[in-house]
């Protein structure tokens, strides 16, 4: 797993910020004003800080972002960093700042001077995040991650802040490091050893195989495997932090590569594919971040592990399997596949647990993309109140989320000549369609979201926290939701 960059939290030193190697950086306010190490730095730099200050260069810059410096006179320092941010930031311009302090420190050692910033650990956790490069595949002689030194007012208190932070932080990484996977290294067999290997951090997993899943009636999910010599999987992770309540459960589509199957997809793109088992990464995330900080809270995450091909024994369109619950669905589109996944774990998931509630991830339908593009999941609920819960949860990680229609209309559009249902409608409201098709196997007392990751999971350029490639959004908003809703 990509590691994170290393941390340390030390008491400031005015008199050692000469000697500082590597790169420095400290913050101004929007309105001009330097902390002591500001005050300090600007006087060793001859006036420098006070110059750009007041200059239109800084007018220029955003709050969060920062203007350098190089080789500035009077430090040892190869580069120093004024960051524009006030002492009381909000969240989202701390993991901002933090941030722009991960592209400028680069390979390179770094010093921040926070003082006594409100946020000191937002700012650790954008720092972090935005740190995050996949290079696992790349040949060039690696070299350890140069770390960084946070110098504070009261280091024991942000570092005790900043650990719960880094544990979303691994969380994150987890995530997007399984999302960045090619699918020729994240089989469905390598998929489950890694999650396996959470039994070392306190998560209880196991591993259910075709057999199992043949005897318990995942047929629909079974399907969609079957022209992949890589066997299906459904793995169950258990987080027990909290008392004898029943657990939330999270559900995520892992279809390590998807072809369209018989349905086969275009060949420009296809490559991205090995991308359509985000819904899964996140829930993997999610899981890893709780057992890390200790989450007091029962949780259990549910993936389908499964690899779409075109093959002899493929599933067919036209053909009609039988799901988990005993509901028909005729195949329309074998390119429509992550709903056949996703409903037999989903009903697995509610017989065996009576979850509180059930949240769903995928990457389902680039008709998601269309109305939402990439800034925003879509949101589908039969819970106002869980949904709610949960549009709160994302908006205070500034992880974009939209909520979408439901309705009997759409529902109506899955209606089949041959069986109980089609597996898709048509291309109009071809998210909302898939929506409905997941909530038939939805029982009335399970209050129940499903979130379309299709346009936020993996994007082409670099976002504020990530650079471009696997996002792993939804991490920290689900563990908001945990952390408010169902902590006791």
């Amino acid at each position: 797993m990509t590691t994170l960059i290393s941390l340390t939290y030390a008491e400031t030193d005015l008199d050692a910020l000469a000697a500082v190697e590597g790169k420095l950086a400290v913050l101004v306010t929007s309105d001009g004003k330097l902390d002591p190490a500001g005050r300090r730095v600007n006087r060793l730099t001859k006036q420098a800080i006070a110059r750009l200050v007041e200059s239109e260069r800084w007018e220029k810059v955003k709050v969060g972002e920062g203007a350098s410096l190089g080789f500035p006179a009077g430090l040892a320092a190869s580069a120093l960093l004024v960051v524009k941010l006030d002492r009381r930031p909000s969240m989202k311009a701390a993991r901002k700042a933090g941030a722009s302090l991960a592209k400028f420190k680069a390979k390179d050692n770094l010093a921040v001077c926070v003082g006594g910033l409100g946020r000191a650990a937002d700012l650790a956790l954008g720092l972090a995040l935005r740190a995050y490069e996949f290079d696992a595949h790349k040949t060039a002689e690696k070299t350890d991650a140069a770390a960084a030194m946070i110098y504070c007012t009261k280091p024991e208190e942000v570092e005790l802040e900043a650990n719960t932070a880094m544990a979303v932080a691994e969380g994150v990484f987890f995530t997007r490091d399984l999302i960045n996977e090619p699918a020729n290294i994240l089989t469905t067999q390598e998929f489950s050893d890694r999650l396996e290997a959470m039994k070392q951090i306190g998560l209880e997993v196991e591993v259910l195989d075709e057999d199992a899943l043949e005897a318990l009636g995942m047929r629909t999910l079974l399907s969609v495997g079957m022209g992949s010599e890589s066997p299906s999987k459904v793995v169950v992770m258990h987080w027990n932090g909290g008392g004898d309540e029943k657990p939330l459960a999270l559900i995520g589509k892992g279809v390590v590569f998807d072809t369209g199957g018989i349905s086969l997809k275009p060949a420009g793109g296809m490559e991205d594919m090995t991308m359509d088992m985000g819904g899964a990464g996140v829930v993997a995330g999610v899981m890893r971040t709780l057992a890390l900080r200790g989450a007091r809270a029962n949780v259990v995450g549910v993936v389908g592990l499964v690899e779409n091909m075109p093959d002899g024994r493929a599933t067919r369109p036209g053909d009609v399997v039988t799901s988990m619950k005993g509901d028909t669905v005729e195949v329309i589109n074998t390119d429509a596949e992550g709903r056949l996944v996703l409903c037999d774990i989903m009903w697995y998931a509610q017989e065996r647990f009576e979850p509180v509630g059930m949240i769903d991830l995928a990457t389902l339908t680039g008709a998601i993309i269309i109305g939402l593009g990439h800034e925003n999941a879509g949101v589908f609920s039969n819970s106002d109140t869980l949904c709610d819960a949960f549009l709160k949860a994302a908006g205070a990680e500034d992880e974009g989320a939209w909520r979408m229609p439901l309705g009997d209309a759409y529902d109506k559009m899955l209606k089949s000549r041959v069986a109980d249902m089609k597996n898709v409608g048509g291309r109009a409201a071809g998210s909302i369609t898939a929506a409905q098709f997941l909530l038939r196997f939805v029982k009335d007392e399970t209050p129940w979201i499903h979130l379309d990751i299709a346009g936020v999971a993996s994007v082409k350029s670099d976002s504020v926290l990530a650079p471009k490639g696997a996002t792993g959004w939804g991490v920290m908003a689900l563990d908001r939701l945990v952390r408010d809703g169902y902590e006791s």
